[in-house]
């Protein structure tokens, strides 16, 4: 693994993590169980924030002391959290590890997308991602397994752990360097977000990334409440919804340059079905088992194809597409927990979130579909003729 990608699986394994975490945090903290599911949406505002915010100042940095500087940060605050009894203060850390994670990748994929061609960004971005579904495959299922055995926090301590082989290798083999020259063109990049089809893959990507971690976020909790799996299968369970996730990574690589558009298309639409057929079949374990493998490869496919089109429609922005990205994928990541929590407080059961993900990817679809027949209207417009003037 590169160093981009050591420090991705410690920062993917926290990010998702706490999926498995959150029944303990909960006890353990006495919140409720929407307010420990709140943990991840801190995360996703943290990285919203400071996708755009720490790759502007990453540019005043070489991107060695870049790497640097948001890693350790991110370790540090592992540490506080791991050894805190405060819930408040576990929040604030959660966030503040949101920033250094916003700014390690936005460094890591602006780096990634200048070693390759300009058409093969989508290949690019599925060997970045590479480490977060390494993460899903066995950091979180690990993460889980620690809870289990000696509580949440030896979860963060082993982030923390897992976070130092990523600073020896960057130490070892990213050169110092000098910053960005990009760094003055920040306020033209910025000027990039007026383009319309770049709004259009950034509001698709939030929908869908919201469907995906609002079911996420209460996975624990929905298969063993509803589906009846023990606590002892969770990290079974995390490490299939993983599998699904490297899977969709994979297929994402590969066809997201060539033929993004019938990928987004079949994808969007059985995702849809997906989420549908899981809230109905919550209650089956075979199905529930399937569904998992199942929707963790369609969102992550369709997902990571739409983070490939994010830096296809941002070409005037090289630098910060890859915030752009980030930012939005987080709009979807702190917003789908909290609708999913809502709908869960509000006594509609753990099987809530599946119906609320349904209902994100429909909007995504929606949109899509409006958005195209907006393009197809203005380009007939502009092949039209101007009437004749009468004689």
């Amino acid at each position: 693994m590169t160093p981009a990608d050591t420090g991705a699986f410690a920062q993917g394994t926290s990010e998702f993590m706490l999926s498995g975490l959150v029944p303990d945090i909960a006890r353990e903290m006495h919140v409720s169980i929407p307010a420990a599911g709140s943990l991840t949406a801190a995360f996703a505002v943290g990285m919203l924030i400071g996708a755009p915010l720490m790759a502007m100042l990453s540019l005043r940095w070489s991107r060695r002391r870049a790497l640097l500087a948001f890693l350790v940060t991110f370790l540090l605050v592992h540490v506080l959290g791991a050894v805190t009894t405060s819930y408040g203060i576990l929040l604030a850390t959660r966030v503040v590890a949101a920033l250094a994670n916003a700014g390690f990748l936005a460094v890591a994929v602006a780096t990634a997308t200048t070693m390759v061609g300009p058409n093969a960004k989508g290949r690019a971005t599925s060997v970045l991602l590479g480490g977060v579904t390494i993460a899903c495959v066995a950091g979180v299922p690990a993460g889980a397994l620690l809870g289990q055995l000696w509580g949440w926090r030896s979860a963060f301590w082993a982030v923390a752990i897992a976070s130092v082989p990523a600073v020896i290798a960057i130490l070892r083999s990213v050169p110092a360097g000098a910053p960005d020259s990009a760094a003055t063109s920040a306020r033209r990049e910025l000027r990039s977000l007026r383009s319309p089809r770049l709004l259009v893959t950034l509001l698709l990507g939030a929908l869908v990334n919201g469907a995906t971690f609002c079911t996420f976020t209460y996975l624990a909790p929905l298969l063993t409440t509803t589906t009846g799996i023990g606590s002892a299968w969770m990290p079974a369970m995390l490490a299939l919804f993983g599998l699904g996730s490297f899977l969709g990574v994979t297929i994402g690589g590969r066809m997201a340059d060539a033929r993004p558009v019938p990928l987004l298309v079949t994808g969007g639409a059985a995702l849809l079905i997906g989420w549908v057929v899981f809230a109905v079949a919550a209650g089956n374990q075979v199905a529930a088992i399937v569904l998992v493998l199942i929707q963790g490869t369609l969102s992550f496919a369709v997902g990571s194809t739409l983070i490939s089109q994010v830096l296809y429609a941002a070409t005037e922005a090289p630098t910060l597409a890859g915030a752009f990205a980030t930012a939005a994928f987080n709009v979807g990541g702190a917003t789908g927990p909290w609708l999913g929590g809502i709908a869960i407080t509000a006594g509609l059961g753990y099987r809530s979130p599946l119906w609320v993900s349904a209902l994100l990817v429909t909007l995504a679809l929606a949109t899509a579909g409006t958005a195209q027949g907006i393009r197809r209207r203005n380009t007939a417009s502009r092949h039209e003729k101007p009437p004749t003037a009468a004689l």
